[in-house]
């Protein structure tokens, strides 16, 4: 019931303080909106890149894919999986099994179950979508080198480039123990400034990717004997994680506000990580790829995510030299994020060593990078706009490939092998 300047004095009311209530529930409504709009968009598209990845595999299964730098199968899953996911792998999930199990929301599965629905299996389709468009259509094309979606582009790359290093710098002090606010931003000026280097010579890019793949895998079997849940608690653990199957669906749009940042966050990274992963595919029929990108991650995050479940479950506490070991093998991460990112977009924008030269070239990208964590850091910057551009992007790319597609159903289209 409305209350009138007169009538609240009248019945004794704290003015103030209903305007306050006012102001908060006015607030709540805008948020709220606000949410259920970035959901709205969100689904469409995550739904939409679903049903064009399935178009994709039915129409031409057997078409064979090469990109500028082909690799085997092993190597090009390594890539791909360093390069896809960063540090968030590593620190997040013991932290959010205790929310999955709290929170109603996600009562419909269990809290392995869900996070494996947040990192593994489906959402790795937005990859294949774009690694088979900067394969198969980009180099005929050539959207990407449109002045004004090419400069918005690499902003985007920048930008996510960032937003990894602002994780490890936020979550860092979880890890590891009396770790100073000063010395954070040491450790992570100093992470960039070794991203950077790295991304100089795409070798060593590949040989950080192999090598970090192994010893993550070592980490997976310390915290496994650490754990002591045994084969048949893993095996039990695996178990749980299939609930998610039953339940993908539900993976494709947003569970709750937390799901909808993960899949804004897979969001940004999708077509950045599709071009840069896309060098590397050797000869990979169109089913192979898809499958490859599906899988192969996924076997890895299930394995880890269901011995950290058995650490969770036990109450098992973590010492501080698998601490030091996770925080090491997640620095990993975030080099691996960086580097290949930074080599990306300094491609893209042809800033490369050739033409800056050694010392400007690790300058300005170290700048420009550490610049924007800072701003993740004392900003509102979130990672949800940089998704949003994404999307607008994908939007942008659909229209201008609608206008050439009779271009594409002519017989000089490339044909399947098999």
């Amino acid at each position: 019931m409305a209350l009138s300047w007169v009538g609240a004095v009248g019945q004794g009311l704290d003015l103030p303080i209903i305007y306050r209530t006012l102001n908060l529930d006015a607030l709540r409504l805008i948020h709220l909106e606000k949410e259920l709009t970035l959901g709205l968009i969100i689904s469409v598209a995550i739904i939409a890149i679903l049903a064009l990845s399935a178009f994709i595999v039915m129409r031409r299964p057997n078409m064979r894919l090469n990109g500028a730098m082909p690799t085997g199968v092993l190597t090009f899953a390594a890539i791909l999986f360093t390069s896809g996911l960063d540090v968030g792998l590593i620190m997040f999930p013991l932290t959010e099994f205790p929310i999955y199990a709290r929170e109603d929301v996600y009562g419909f599965t269990n809290p392995l179950a869900m996070s494996f629905g947040a990192w593994g299996f489906m959402v790795w389709a937005s990859y294949f979508l774009t690694t088979f468009y900067f394969c198969a259509i980009e180099p005929h094309v050539k959207f990407f080198e449109i002045p004004v979606i090419k400069v918005i582009y690499n902003i985007v790359v920048i930008a996510t480039c960032a937003f990894t290093g602002f994780l490890f710098f936020k979550y860092a002090p979880d890890y590891i123990p009396n770790l100073s606010e000063p010395l954070r931003y040491l450790l992570v000026a100093v992470i960039v400034l070794a991203a950077v280097l790295s991304s100089t010579n795409v070798k060593f890019i590949k040989w950080l990717s192999v090598s970090s793949s192994w010893l993550f895998y070592g980490l997976i079997l310390a915290v496994f004997l650490a754990g002591g849940i045994g084969l048949s608690g893993l095996w039990q653990n695996l178990g749980l994680m299939a609930e998610y199957f039953p339940n993908m669906h539900r993976f494709a749009t947003p569970i709750s506000e937390y799901h909808q940042f993960y899949l804004y966050w897979w969001m940004a990274w999708s077509i950045m990580i599709g071009q840069f992963v896309s060098r590397f595919v050797g000869n990979l029929k169109i089913w192979q790829l898809l499958a490859t990108l599906l899988i192969l991650p996924s076997l890895t995050i299930a394995l880890w995510f269901a011995v950290l479940y058995g650490v969770y479950e036990q109450g098992t506490e973590i010492g501080t030299g698998l601490k030091l070991a996770m925080v090491v093998v997640g620095i990993l991460f975030v080099l691996n994020s960086l580097d290949s990112l930074t080599r990306l977009y300094t491609e893209n924008l042809n800033i490369g060593v050739e033409r800056l030269g050694f010392t400007k070239y690790i300058a300005l990208n170290w700048g420009l990078i550490f610049g924007l964590v800072l701003l993740y850091r004392h900003t509102e910057l979130k990672i949800e706009w940089v998704g949003l551009v994404v999307i607008a992007l994908y939007v942008i790319i659909a229209a201008l490939l609608w206008r050439k597609r009779a271009r594409f159903s002519k017989p000089s289209t490339p044909v399947e092998k098999t």
